[in-house]
């Protein structure tokens, strides 16, 4: 799913990377400027065109960043019973989810995971962890990789693209609004915009993308709800229960590394750091797994 960290870091640094930029060559100043006002209109159609642009540019580079950041070996051609058995499920899986077969890769990684990624449903890139693999029978693996399948059959990465560049918006718009207000008002600076303006902005922006990425993570814990529905009617509700518990055996997989986090089958987090994570409890999904109405 392309849920939050759903890109995370990569829209992070694309942001902030593009708000220093603007402001070294100027760009900043001619949009925000209106005479001796703060000219809405233009830093808003600003906002909405690089929100949604490096929402979009995270996403399109998802799959290969996935590959090259995770070290995803792509089975290409199946080389034992076992990669045959694996490309044979997602295959069937994904004709019965109705989407195009996505390509399959696996990773090396000693703790059980899996995640799925790309910039569409016929698409995308789902890959299964070494450890996953040696932890889990079949019958698990087959549930964990239909709730993978699920996540690009619901559309999750476009959705949370989507979601991306409307949070991306806001950020960029109010960053820039902050740092006109301290500017003008705070510092009272009555000629072009000054040190306040740009110092304030990308503190401001820095700020705002921590909380834009909390709501991205409260939605992406949403959708993990129904990618485990997705998952029990493609593999069997029994199956999915099996692999979810069968995680919590190995007391909680890690996460994956940064910005791949959100893709994973499953994430922890105590406290305050729930806020931060991509995925519920798994307690939390079993119950909700259990009263679904799934055969």
């Amino acid at each position: 799913m392309f849920r939050i960290l759903i890109f995370g870091a990569a829209n992070l640094g694309i942001l902030v990377v593009m708000g220093i930029v603007f402001q070294l060559i100027g760009l900043d100043i001619w949009l925000v400027q209106n005479n001796a006002g703060f000219n809405t209109a233009g830093v808003l159609a600003f906002s909405a065109c690089f929100g949604f642009g490096g929402a979009f540019v995270s996403l399109a580079l998802s799959k290969f960043m996935a590959k090259r950041g995770m070290g995803v070996v792509l089975i290409e051609t199946a080389n034992n019973e076992q990669e045959r058995w694996i490309v044979n499920t997602v295959q069937q899986q994904a004709q019965k989810a109705g989407i195009g077969c996505p390509e399959i890769g696996i990773f090396n990684q000693s703790q059980p995971n899996a995640f799925a990624t790309g910039l569409s449903r016929n698409n995308a890139l789902v890959a299964v962890s070494t450890g996953l693999l040696a932890a889990m029978d079949r019958d698990e693996v087959e549930a964990v990789l239909g709730h993978e399948i699920a996540h690009i059959a619901n559309g999750d990465m476009i959705t949370m693209g989507l979601l991306q560049g409307v949070l991306n918006t806001f950020v960029i718009f109010l960053s820039r609004l902050a740092g006109f207000f301290v500017d003008r008002v705070i510092l009272k600076n009555r000629g072009g915009l000054g040190i306040g303006y740009f110092v304030t902005s990308i503190i401001a922006q820095i700020f705002l993308s921590m909380i834009a990425t909390v709501i991205a993570l409260w939605f992406s814990r949403r959708r993990e709800f129904r990618a485990d529905e997705g998952g029990a009617q493609l593999a069997g509700k029994s199956k999915m229960i099996r692999a979810l518990k069968k995680l919590q055996q190995v007391n909680e997989p890690e996460d994956l590394p940064g910005e791949f986090a959100a893709f994973g089958i499953s994430g922890r987090g105590k406290g305050l750091s729930q806020l931060f994570l991509s995925h519920p409890p798994l307690d939390e999904r079993i119950a909700h797994l259990n009263q679904a109405k799934i055969l």
